[in-house]
């Protein structure tokens, strides 16, 4: 069958002048981190975002004074020109929704606290009576709320967390992405009897694994009921810097390359109008493929099929081994550390090292220069595919393109137990055809290793974070690959490195650094997150493997913190609380001393290394 990018077709949702989903572009949306009753702020952080390109902007609004202020923020902007939709974002107050709707063009609700109780990680064992009758509580509540939206002409978004699922749903489902879906059912349910039809809907995670596999089976829950929602992507808690990027990208891109996604919003803990050209990049890299050459794929394809494969394990790649990292470097620099973790191969070539350097990995070297010299490995291409079994290295690698793959080759790579296929995919749209090609060696029965091999021709390092997170990311949380190897020539192969480990990190393929979990700040954020984040990460960076979240307020911090080892969370001005896993172990510290008391909670409880 041929394959090509086709956007998941959803219904139009309207949003003042800036309507959404149906035939519309993607949409591209930030969130402000000012007080919402800083009316003055509000409207100047606003057109900053809105000038940065963003389609709608949503603010915080705990109460109803809040909520009431954003009329004023709106009048005030539209007084100066600018009449992008505002989104008012709502949490634990349905009253504060209800005065949103009269002031804003689209009100964001959390079905795991509109109704139902704060999060206290409690097992509640509802009959099925019981629980029918607190989706009854709901409904009484959520209905209202509707007219009011039909009466002002406001759409409204069912916003789902991982990190804020009710104990009902939680007791009932587990923290999985059933849970999530079947939050996100019972509020649409309700829309649909009601004939409402402005909803967008997102279901969120700083999980990319647990985001990606949510929204796919919302999707297709939706299908099986014949609703269209639009759908709004993004990775809470993403973080900053490159691998806020990055992890955004694996998630975000993943979707976006199914054609799934009709308004986005990179999260970022970076002022709010930074995350606009991030967003746009990565939505304009994704349209690229629309129209491509096809794929000519297995009929077994489909952008939710099963791809995880059980594979042979040829030198620690494969079976049930972590993915490697393959490295493109010069012989001149295969003996240069970095602070990082090295690669796992380096790739040099026709280029012949000096026999007396001592390289950080093994090397991989074309099959015609290949000598035999310790930890070095013959790099075959299909051309020479005749000769691989002849070889008698210990391990061989062979770099195949989709056009190889036919039955003589398949025949070889089941035969030659000790090789490993590199799989240079050039194709536009590189995420269908590797896809095809797992599809493909499936189907023939072949276990062989697959390495992923991607090549790009960027300047911009922005750039090369997010294609290369976007397209590697949708294949690693499919479950597929043995291995990466990234290939930029325009930047130093010690970049791609700390690239390709921190993409492996983002789909939690393999963790080769300390994970941290931080949010992007809001009107609810009481604390300088910025520089917060950096003081934790000074701290605490060496703890490889370790999970630190970093949250600017109680909404969703106890909820991501379930995922986290340490949780660093807003309590009031300039007052903090800290976590071990859900626990609260510290209440209401002082912001100065929080770090330090961090520090000392991760040494009191054995996970700070004994000799420092």
């Amino acid at each position: 069958m041929n394959i090509r990018y086709q956007r998941r077709r959803s219904t139009e949702v309207h949003i003042g002048g800036t309507p959404l989903g149906g035939r519309n572009p993607i949409r591209i949306q930030s969130m402000a981190d000012v007080s919402t009753m800083n009316t003055e702020a509000a409207v100047a952080q606003a057109i900053r975002i809105i000038e940065a390109g963003a389609d709608y902007v949503r603010f915080t609004a705990q109460g109803e004074r809040e909520a009431r202020n954003l009329g004023a923020v709106r009048e005030a902007l539209r007084s100066k020109g600018y009449d992008t939709p505002l989104v008012a974002d709502i949490h634990f107050n349905p009253k504060a929704a209800d005065t949103a709707a009269a002031n804003v063009e689209k009100v964001r609700i959390n079905p795991g606290n509109y109704v139902d109780k704060a999060k206290s990680f409690r097992q509640i064992d509802c009959t099925d009576a019981e629980y029918a009758n607190e989706i009854e509580k709901i409904r009484e509540r959520f209905v209202p709320f509707l007219q009011l939206c039909r009466k002002h002409g406001t759409a409204i978004r069912i916003g789902v967390n991982h990190g804020s699922l009710s104990d009902r749903i939680m007791s009932r489902y587990g923290d999985t992405p059933e849970g999530m879906v079947a939050s996100c059912m019972e509020f649409l349910h309700i829309c649909r009897e009601m004939h409402f039809d402005d909803v967008v809907i997102s279901v969120k995670a700083s999980n990319t694994a647990v985001m990606i596999r949510t929204v796919r089976l919302l999707v297709r829950t939706m299908d099986a009921e014949d609703m269209h929602y639009p759908l709004h992507l993004g990775v809470t808690e993403a973080g900053d810097s490159e691998d806020g990027r990055i992890k955004s990208a694996v998630g975000i891109g993943a979707l976006l390359a199914d054609g799934i996604g009709d308004t986005i919003r990179v999260s970022l803990s970076e002022p709010p109008e930074a995350e606009i050209p991030v967003a746009r990049k990565l939505v304009d890299y994704i349209l690229t493929r629309e129209n491509h050459e096809p794929v000519n794929a297995p009929d077994t394809y489909a952008s939710d099929a099963d791809y995880h494969r059980e594979t042979r394990a040829v030198q620690g790649i494969g079976e049930r081994n972590h993915p490697v990292v393959v490295s493109r470097r010069h012989p001149d620099e295969i003996a240069v550390s970095t602070a990082g973790t090295p690669p796992d191969f380096i790739y040099t070539g026709r280029n012949k090292p000096e026999t007396t350097v001592r390289p950080v990995a093994p090397l991989l070297v074309d099959a015609d220069c290949f000598d035999s010299r310790p930890d070095t490995f013959p790099y075959f291409y299909a051309k020479d595919a005749a000769k691989i079994e002849a070889c008698q290295a210990a391990t061989k690698f062979i770099e195949l393109e989709y056009r190889d793959i036919d039955a003589a080759m398949l025949d070889l790579l089941r035969r030659d137990k000790a090789t490993v296929m590199v799989f240079n995919s050039r194709h536009l749209n590189p995420v269908a055809e590797i896809r095809a090609l797992i599809l493909r060696l499936k189907e023939a029965g072949c276990n062989v290793p697959v390495i992923l091999r991607l090549n790009y021709r960027e300047t911009d390092p922005e750039n090369l974070q997010l294609k290369a997170a976007a397209d590697f990311g949708a294949a690693l949380t499919d479950g597929t690959g043995n291995g990466i190897f990234l290939c930029a020539d325009t930047l130093d192969a010690t970049v791609t490195e700390r690239y390709m480990f921190a993409i492996l990190q983002a789909t939690r393929a393999r963790i080769s650094k300390t994970e941290y979990i931080s949010c992007p700040g809001c009107g609810r954020t009481l604390y300088d997150l910025k520089m917060t984040i950096a003081r934790v990460k000074a701290a605490t960076s060496h703890l490889k493997g370790l999970k630190i979240a970093i949250m600017g307020c109680i909404v969703n911090g106890p909820g991501e913190m379930a995922d986290a080892d340490y949780g660093y969370v807003g309590a009031g001005h300039g007052r903090i609380s800290l976590y071990k896993g859900k626990e609260c172990i510290r209440k209401n510290i002082p912001e100065a001393e929080a770090v330090e008391q961090l520090v000392c909670l991760i040494k009191e409880n054995g996970n700070w290394p004994s000799e420092e």
